[in-house]
């Protein structure tokens, strides 16, 4: 049966905090019935034609909506996270055929199977179809919703970048579904994966269990560009859990995408070379603007952060390099000019290192704090 007939109708239209807010039913061919929704856009959607944006997809939307959005708009401001679009699944009603396995097997039963294909084939090819989305796609749900996301893991070819898993409700069977979805098959692909469930103190002592053996059982695996987050949250309620459960998955789960942290510094930089430490900063926003499809030309405070290896290693040779790195990244930025500016004088090639100033200097608002301090190197050339 061909699903390209998906029929969309607008409800209504609000704002929240300056962002857009649609109201939207979806007729579904496997579902036979139709489906509320909310989509959340970001504000700047409109005020660029060309970005696009990472596609998360929320289940429980009568609750679970409000609160992710206002989490990813608080990450994006605080530029932790790019702007999400969010498409909520509403199921206040649905829940029990939508999620609720079989507790004999713990398979999907037929009306599990529908909506998981709702989700698979509907949802993600009229977010695609109508909105500019990046490649980079989330899961999130609680409870039985928890435990039918972790179920797109078994996939032959991957759909999903974040499986996020709050508060799940887990079959007695999953650590062997998992076993035969043979995650570490995600290893050969060229992408990055997030799987993120938590455990709680709040839980019965049987479901304490149950997702302590499924998170040991996760935690043997070491597959490079699936990175597994095993959480446990100390709180007085289970729905206090959620809460603390979707700012944690967000940190991880767009880790790449914020500046270079101490930690990360310190874990993944810090021993390296000036080449590949170049390298490394390098492809961080070429993924970013691939996965996320932000084109964030260059954070100085990361061009700051790998500085010291550059000019402390190897005589800083590799001076000239990181500059013509800044410059194809972010070719409007001073920084790369003064680095390969830099570079020639330290080689006592002024001629070539004034050039450099200047032309970095001339990117420069005259009201940028900076830009006396950029011009004293320009002073300091000519008096040679």
């Amino acid at each position: 049966m061909v699903k390209n007939a998906i029929l969309i109708f607008l409800f209504t239209c609000s704002t929240v905090y300056g962002q857009q807010i649609l109201t939207t039913t979806i007729e579904s061919d496997y579902l036979e019935n139709s489906r509320d929704v909310r989509i959340y856009i970001p504000k700047s959607y409109e005020l660029d034609s060309v970005k696009s944006y990472p596609l998360a997809i929320v289940f429980d939307a009568e609750f679970l909506f409000d609160i992710y959005v206002g989490n990813s708009v608080l990450f994006a401001s605080k530029d932790k996270a790019p702007e999400q679009i969010v498409v909520g699944i509403n199921m206040a009603e649905t829940r029990k055929n939508d999620t609720y396995f079989n507790i004999n097997t713990g398979q999907l039963n037929p009306t599990n199977q529908a909506f998981y294909e709702f989700i698979r084939d509907e949802v993600t090819f009229y977010m695609e179809s109508n909105y500019r989305t990046s490649p980079f796609i989330s899961l999130i749900g609680t409870g039985t919703s928890a435990n039918l996301i972790s179920q797109f893991l078994k996939e032959s070819k991957p759909i999903f970048n974040a499986y996020v898993c709050i508060n799940p409700i887990f079959s007695d069977f999953i650590r062997q579904q998992m076993q035969n979805f043979a995650l570490e098959r995600y290893g050969k692909e060229d992408n990055t994966f997030y799987l993120y469930t938590n455990n709680s103190n709040t839980f019965s002592p049987k479901r304490q269990t149950l997702i302590n053996q499924v998170q040991t059982f996760l935690g043997n695996y070491e597959i490079e560009n699936f990175n597994i987050v095993n959480d446990y949250i100390t709180t007085k309620s289970s729905i206090s859990t959620i809460g603390e459960a979707i700012p944690r998955a967000i940190t991880k789960v767009f880790e790449l995408y914020s500046p270079i942290s101490k930690d990360e510094f310190d874990t993944k930089i810090k021993n390296l070379s000036p080449e590949d430490a170049i390298a490394y900063l390098e492809n961080k926003y070429i993924e970013i603007e691939f996965l996320f499809g932000s084109n964030l030309g260059i954070r100085e405070q990361d061009v700051f952060a790998i500085e010291s290896i550059i000019i402390d290693k190897e005589n800083g040779d590799y001076l000239r390099d990181f500059g013509k790195m800044i410059l194809k990244l972010f070719p409007s930025s001073p920084l790369g000019d003064y680095y390969i500016g830099r570079y020639y004088e330290e080689g006592n090639m002024i001629k070539k290192a004034l050039k450099h100033y200047k032309i970095g200097y001339g990117k420069m608002d005259p009201s940028d704090p900076n830009a006396d301090k950029f011009y004293e190197n320009i002073l300091r050339l000519r008096g040679q």
